[in-house]
């Protein structure tokens, strides 16, 4: 081939395959790695040419617009962007260039399913998490949002995605309209993406508590978790043939003080279910640098718990979680203390009411 051959008639045979995203959209570092020269790159996006310049260092091998996928994988691209000549996954397949970028933020609940959010092809914004030591600014739909504490990612087919708390934080840190944000946090709880404790941590976390959109969403996000976690119980009951408690009641000593209210009780068996729906407000915590402080809310359950089984009240504590991931678990749990209950003591007389 003569000197005067055009570069890209002069261009290495690239292993493209119209279905996989990875290979339509390719960093420098990775056509290098299959003899792609800069010159060679740069000749191939020039205007009319058969690639574009998507993001800087990252190529798009076509001409047409790029689909939701393709500006997906070049913002992980362009955040990642770790060395690719030689590197491979265990599996043996290639690295796909992320490093330890995610998605988070909406561009993440959209892979995690939200109906709330527009559809990933849809969205102007594409937020990436990368660590706080990561020297990378945010530049054309790509929205670097650094951290001192990178979350464990969960795998959305091949795409590393920020856990929902976490994408749901970073989303309502973005977030102006309150609609908006209380939307976002209902459908998390309301739809099984995650629990609200949870969730109230990372924006506890995030410093966001103190605003006032996010302090009404809160409200209704954990009035929310609690009716789910209410019906779950409800359901756990009826479909596992447990006998009928009364529901929702106060225990009060004959003459005495009030003992605290239970979610469900069988005056028979003296067994009581308490739902944990805490959640924490302020100062959460810190896997992104606060520190840990004690929980009131614990202190009074424990305290509340301890009186009533001193009492021979059997208490089984329950979590959100627990019911909606081992249901069957829990009502083996349940079944086995209202069993027990013929081989304890007779249990202190309390009266129960309505609460």
């Amino acid at each position: 081939m003569t000197q005067n051959t055009p570069l890209s008639a002069r261009l290495p045979r690239l292993p493209l395959h119209p279905d996989d995203v990875t290979q339509r959209v390719l960093s420098a570092a990775q056509l290098r790695a299959r003899g792609v020269s800069a010159a060679q790159t740069s000749a191939q996006c020039l205007p009319g040419g058969p690639w574009q310049h998507l993001l800087p260092g990252v190529y798009l091998l076509h001409p047409g617009p790029p689909t939701g996928q393709e500006r997906l994988h070049g913002a992980l691209l362009y955040a990642g962007r770790p060395p690719v000549s030689a590197r491979r996954t265990a599996a043996g397949a290639p690295d796909a260039g992320y490093g330890e970028a995610m998605v988070t933020g909406v561009a993440a609940l959209a892979l995690h399913g939200f109906a709330s959010v527009a559809e990933l092809g849809t969205l102007h914004r594409i937020d990436v998490l990368v660590p706080r030591t990561r020297r990378l600014r945010s530049t054309r739909f790509v929205e670097v949002l650094r951290t001192a504490s990178m979350p464990d990612p969960v795998g959305v087919g091949e795409v590393p995605v920020a856990p929902v708390e976490r994408a749901l934080a970073d989303a309502v840190a973005a977030t102006v309209d309150a609609a908006d944000v209380r939307r976002l946090l209902t459908e998390a709880v309301r739809d099984g993406h995650c629990e609200p404790a949870a969730v109230v941590r990372e924006l506890s976390e995030a410093k966001l508590l103190g605003r006032t959109a996010v302090v009404n969403a809160v409200d209704a996000l954990l009035a929310e978790g609690r009716a789910v976690a209410e019906a779950r119980l409800y359901a756990m009951v009826r479909e596992y043939g447990l006998p009928e408690p009364v529901w929702n009641v106060e225990l009060r000593l004959p003459g005495g003080p009030d003992l605290g209210g239970v979610d469900a009780y069988w005056p028979d068996h003296a067994v009581a279910v308490e739902l944990d729906s805490r959640a924490p407000r302020h100062g959460a915590p810190g896997r992104r640098g606060g520190r840990a402080q004690e929980d009131p809310q614990w202190s009074a359950y424990a305290a509340k718990r301890e009186h009533l089984e001193r009492l021979g009240i059997t208490v089984v504590h329950l979590t959100p979680r627990k019911l909606r991931e081992a249901l069957d678990q829990q009502a083996t749990v349940v079944r086995t203390a209202l069993m027990a209950a013929a081989d304890r003591e007779p249990a202190a007389y309390v009266m129960v009411l309505p609460r």
